[in-house]
């Protein structure tokens, strides 16, 4: 006999929309039943992880039986010696997604609200949600810039954080240091800017900066990072944010103790150190980007230039056709309509090997599409 539930969610809860991550290699090769998927929808490392930081986890693993480190002691001073930071400016957490939810848990109440320019990463608008908090748009321009006049015209006394992600998800575009520095210097005193640079390691531009050098001078400025790209270790979930200390403290009152594993901080502290492979990885990434963006144009598609390791192509009203043959063939990519972006797809760069197969097979589905548009 079974009894009716009667329990009601928070009110907040009805404007949460979950995270929808894309499908994953298994998934496709189970339902297709396919042998080869390649997968450029999530923008992971195409190289695979630091082979330091494998043989870091192999070494760890007798001591799974022991709980972690709650303070991230050395994967702190790791950070701290290759950012010439302080370790009281660093906050270690379970990607940069918990440190998202942290940041809104610390500083967020009902009805103060937070600017996020759009279209950008959707954690940012979980976060507030979560808390009760309004989300304030404010659209890139035309060509993906931030428009920072527009951001402090819709600063109010409620507003307590404004987003950046630069380079930014899904466009690949970036904020200038000149911007930046002015973003900071027109908004009050009382607004936290999150900067997320998530990607900052594929910015290939002289005026691009991480945001760093203004944690180290003090201004109210949190820098998220990740070591789920350039490191190669998104299956382990570990980030960390970079801030005047003040702030750390702050966001550690509501940290969970144990927040990461013990594989995922002794990896993470070897591959920060691993040059060698943070410069190959960069290397694979330009060079695909280049490798892309030459295919793109000799296709004549409308692609916006990016500082990433992903590329945003505009392919028109067949955006979503190209996108399941696409799949059909065993490539994953990222269908726009996530960001309310239908003609568009988001690419992650691959191996020299991967964005052939995906520029002949993009190749193949326009020439179809092209030849069934001509016989109707």
């Amino acid at each position: 006999m079974s009894k009716i539930n009667h329990i009601k969610h928070r009110r907040a809860l009805d404007l949460v929309k979950p995270y929808i991550p894309g499908k994953t290699l298994w998934e496709v090769q189970k339902e297709l039943r396919l042998d080869r998927v390649i997968k450029l929808a999530s923008n992971e490392n195409p190289i695979g992880p630091s082979t330091n930081a494998l043989e870091v986890i192999s070494n760890s693993l007798s001591t799974l039986n022991r709980y972690p480190d709650a303070h991230s002691v050395e994967l702190k001073a790791a950070i701290a010696s290759s950012l010439s930071l302080s370790t009281k400016q660093l906050i270690i957490t379970n990607g940069a997604d918990e440190l998202i939810t942290l940041i809104s848990e610390t500083y967020l109440e009902a009805e103060d609200e937070i600017i996020v320019p759009s279209p950008s990463f959707s954690e940012y608008d979980f976060g507030a949600h979560l808390m009760g908090a309004k989300v304030v748009p404010v659209p890139l321009d035309n060509h993906y810039q931030f428009n920072i006049d527009l951001i402090v015209s819709v600063v109010t006394d409620r507003t307590k954080l404004v987003y950046i992600c630069s380079p930014n998800n899904p466009t690949g575009t970036y904020l200038p240091k000149s911007k930046l520095e002015e973003l900071l210097q027109s908004l009050p005193d009382h607004i936290l800017v999150v900067f997320d640079s998530a990607y900052s390691h594929f910015a290939t531009n002289e005026d691009y900066t991480n945001g760093l050098e203004y944690v180290r001078a003090g201004f109210p400025i949190i820098v998220l990072q990740t070591f789920s790209k350039i490191y190669g270790l998104a299956g382990l979930r570990i980030g960390f944010g970079a801030a005047p200390r003040n702030i750390i403290q702050s966001i550690l009152h509501v940290k969970e103790p144990f927040n990461v594993n013990n594989l995922a901080q002794a990896a993470a502290a070897s591959a920060i150190t691993d040059e060698e492979h943070i410069e190959k990885s960069k290397q694979v990434n330009t060079a695909g980007r280049d490798q892309l963006n030459k295919a793109f144009q000799e296709l004549g598609l409308h692609y916006t230039e990016s500082m990433s390791n992903f590329i945003l192509v505009k392919f028109g009203p067949v955006a979503k056709e190209i996108y399941m043959q696409l799949l059909m063939k065993g490539i994953i990519v990222r269908y726009g309509n996530t960001w309310g972006m239908p003609e568009h797809i988001r690419i992650s760069i691959g191996t020299p090997e991967e964005n052939n197969i995906l520029i002949e097979a993009i190749s193949s589905i326009l020439l179809t599409i092209q030849l069934k548009g001509e016989t109707k």
